[in-house]
């Protein structure tokens, strides 16, 4: 205990500090002006010289091992919090047979990867038929002549129906 406090008064002490030559810096720039100098320009240099000096001390605090270390630690400990309330939660779910949010990020993740698997794979089919329309030679003179494939039926051979419809749905059709 007595460690933590000699620390934390350590920091105080350099926190101090640098507020401290902040206004003195600040009082400087203030009362530092040349005699032949226009009431309106002394103002202007010192509130540049001011805003300088707040700049200057803000910067030196940002980036001193103190701040950064109690960020850091900060920040450590906000992550540890949001993944023990995360991991409490579900569980909490999972006890009441409910469905908690990483099952719906699992199941989210397993149809972005199955869409993806699809449009690759249909990607692939259309350059097939691209290919095979290329080969053939009527696939890029039909589409410059403006025609469809049922405007031109001797060039189409007669296929049998493979698939046909269940005996429920044709009666169903008008």
């Amino acid at each position: 205990m007595s460690e933590n406090t000699e620390q934390l008064t350590e920091q105080m002490s350099k926190f101090q500090k640098i507020w401290m030559e902040t206004f003195t810096r600040m009082a400087q720039s203030a009362f530092t002006f040349s005699p032949d100098s226009a009431p309106p320009e002394m103002v202007r240099q010192m509130r540049s010289g001011i805003f300088q000096a707040l700049a200057q001390s803000w910067d030196e605090y940002l980036r001193s091992p103190q701040f950064m270390e109690a960020t850091k630690q900060w920040m450590d400990s906000a992550i540890f919090y949001r993944k023990m309330t995360n991991d409490l939660l579900t569980k909490a779910r999972h006890e009441t047979e409910d469905i908690a949010r990483e099952d719906v990020d699992s199941v989210m993740l397993a149809v972005r990867h199955m869409e993806k698997r699809i449009l690759d794979r249909l990607e692939d089919l259309t350059a097939r038929l691209d290919a095979l329309d290329r080969a053939k030679g009527n696939g890029s003179a039909r589409k410059a002549a403006g025609t469809s494939a049922k405007a031109t039926p001797e060039k189409r051979t007669a296929r049998p129906r493979t698939r046909k419809t269940p005996p429920e749905t044709q009666k169903e059709q008008p």
